[in-house]
């Protein structure tokens, strides 16, 4: 039998965007495979030569959060630092750059799993082990367990909140706070080197 032209079919990483530009604009709702082929203007048999079924897209979805989302922000706590502050500014980077860390996908899995139970338990251990990376992080820099503990959920509670409640704020406005969050996190003002190095990859 002769196989569709590729054109019919696109690419998995085409389906794959396709369906994220669903979730985070219109939620889990919306990532419907007819809905899909309609928006890539691709034959909907063209769905199933890159996934099993609809649950198969889901659980990829889901995976690119967890890597891009979870897997980074891990990997920037755990970025050699020689002051808590320089540590810090580095899991900032993430809350700045969209390609270190996808606000929007994350407000759209966090709804999600409002419901679906078992998205739900993933979403309590990814937070699990992002408060466990910056635990470890401040750790690191000489803090007690328990301030260390507390501090880490400071900052991800800070920036859940910043996700759910979708606050709009300017680049500059939110470069010039976060000096200011690095210093109510860290208890300290950060060295001016350290702010200039931060400031320098976001300018």
């Amino acid at each position: 039998m002769t196989s569709p032209h590729p054109r019919q079919r696109g690419s998995r990483e085409l389906w794959l965007d396709a369906a994220y530009d669903s979730l985070v604009s219109d939620g889990i709702e919306a990532v419907k495979i007819m809905g899909l082929a309609k928006r890539l203007n691709l034959s909907r048999t063209g769905f199933y030569w890159f996934f099993a079924d609809l649950s198969d897209l889901h659980l990829a979805l889901i995976d690119r959060w967890e890597s891009r989302n979870t897997g980074t922000l891990v990997a920037r706590c755990d970025r050699p630092a020689p002051t808590i502050c320089e540590a810090l500014f580095n899991v900032m980077d993430c809350w700045l750059d969209p390609s270190l860390f996808d606000a929007r996908l994350d407000l759209a899995i966090r709804n999600w799993a409002r419901v679906d139970g078992a998205l739900q338990a993933r979403l309590d251990d990814a937070d699990a082990r992002r408060i466990a990376a910056l635990t470890q992080m401040f750790a690191r820099h000489g803090f007690t367990p328990e301030q260390a503990q507390v501090r880490s959920l400071t900052v991800i509670y800070t920036q859940i909140g910043y996700i759910s409640m979708q606050v709009e704020e300017s680049r500059p406005e939110r470069l010039a706070r976060v000096q200011h969050y690095v210093e109510m996190f860290a208890g300290m003002a950060p060295a001016p080197e350290d702010l200039r190095r931060f400031m320098a990859r976001h300018l």
